[in-house]
């Protein structure tokens, strides 16, 4: 079982809105031509299969904040970064399509 935690996409607009979060903490894992169409300005865009490569600028002193278009491969990257040491992992429930939809617009 693991130790991540889901969170709804309401409540990370709410901590990025309250300044709780810095960019850094929110990973983006899908692709560029994604991340292009449409993503949080506050997040940084770190695709799924580069993740094992990018470990060493992932920093693990805060929680961090996984999102992809709609919880899946977040959830696998939040398994293979808890399996790597990583602690305070959020896995943002129904991704961008739902962050999205929240902001007035058709992701999908």
């Amino acid at each position: 079982m693991s130790d991540w935690k889901e969170l709804e996409p309401e409540l990370l607009l709410q901590l990025l809105a309250d300044g709780q979060i810095e960019p850094e903490q929110v990973i983006d894992v899908r692709e560029s031509f994604e991340w292009d169409y449409y993503h949080l300005e506050s997040s940084r865009l770190m695709p799924m299969n580069t993740i094992p490569y990018s470990l060493g600028t992932i920093s693990d002193d805060k929680p961090l904040y996984i999102i992809c278009a709609h919880g899946v491969r977040s959830a696998a990257v939040c398994n293979y970064l808890e399996e790597q040491g990583y602690s305070s992992l959020h896995n943002v429930t129904g991704g961008m399509a739902a962050i999205a939809s929240l902001q007035g617009f058709q992701y999908d």
